[in-house]
């Protein structure tokens, strides 16, 4: 890429603090709803992201602002997980070109091979990551359980059951959410005490969100994590992960059926997920009646 571009002039950056989560997640807000007509982002997201032990929030972030107001950031969370946001009244000044080299410059300075971060398609970011070389990594979909349906229940095995977890249960359930999720995502394994602070640490967090499914030994085999967002009106599976060796049994869509059922009991109204290219599962949550409500795609940049 050529020289990383001034910024426009009047604009000062500083890095982020704990204490600026309200501004992004406004920065946020603003940006989904230009892009997709929706606000996705939670600020209790960024809390909880940020919450974690191993994020060094100053040496990683950066805002950018115009008097008080922000209106640009990027942060870097472990080797390669890029967030950048642009308020649209900033935009087509060079902002955006501006961070993508903040981005990679970071990247190099803590060894990273390569920096990548979640667009809507289509959306004024994708192109200008596009042609800025990021190519897209994959391609993930945030899916939708239409009003009035619901997800066929499925038997669970003899002696299988699912209930909230219990906290001696915590370091079973991340273990076989880190399992399956690094069966397919190239990237170090989350410490124990991420997971804690982000899950359970998580503002508006209740024990009834962390879903468990137990076989007849009591041995932890399937976990379901079950938002409430939208102001209350959708629950949202943020992590859904069955062992290995449990698979196939219908534990997956046993807890789905769970999850939601506990999320409108609990005053919900509409009911989401979201998955990606890489894990092959769109087609199961397609066969259960779930449609996709948008589209975005992780655009990367190749740092060696």
């Amino acid at each position: 890429m050529p020289d990383t571009p001034q910024l426009p002039a009047g604009l000062t950056t500083r890095p982020l603090r704990r204490t600026d989560a309200t501004a992004v997640h406004q920065l946020m807000v603003a940006q989904e709803l230009e892009d997709i007509g929706e606000v996705a982002i939670e600020e209790a997201d960024i809390v909880s992201d940020w919450a974690k032990p191993s994020h060094d929030l100053a040496a990683r972030s950066v805002g950018i602002w115009d008097g008080d107001t922000l209106v640009a950031y990027a942060e870097l969370m472990g080797a390669d997980r890029a967030d950048t946001s642009v308020l649209p009244s900033h935009r087509g000044r060079g902002i955006g070109t501006w961070l993508a080299h903040w981005l990679q410059d970071l990247g190099r300075s803590v060894g990273s091979s390569i920096v990548g971060m979640p667009v809507p398609q289509g959306s004024a970011g994708d192109r200008l990551l596009e042609q800025l070389g990021f190519r897209v990594r994959w391609t993930s979909w945030v899916l939708t359980l239409p009003e009035g349906t619901s997800i066929p229940e499925r038997e669970l095995p003899a002696g299988y059951a699912i209930r909230t977890a219990a906290p001696e249960d915590l370091h079973a359930a991340h273990d076989v959410l880190e399992d399956a999720f690094l069966e397919w995502s190239v990237r170090e394994r989350e410490p124990y005490e991420d997971f804690v602070a982000a899950v359970t640490g998580r503002p508006g967090f209740e024990p009834w969100n962390l879903r468990v499914a137990v076989d007849g030994a009591g041995e932890v085999v399937g976990v379901s994590l079950v938002l409430v967002s939208d102001n209350g009106r959708t629950g949202y599976v943020d992590r859904l992960a069955v062992r290995a060796d449990q698979r196939n049994r219908g534990i997956a869509q046993a807890l789905l059926v769970d999850s939601f059922a506990h999320a409108r009991a609990h005053g919900t109204t509409t009911a989401e997920l979201s998955t990606d290219s890489r894990t092959g599962a769109l087609g199961l949550y397609e066969r259960v009646g779930m449609v996709t409500r948008s589209v975005w795609v992780n655009r990367a940049m190749d740092l060696t």
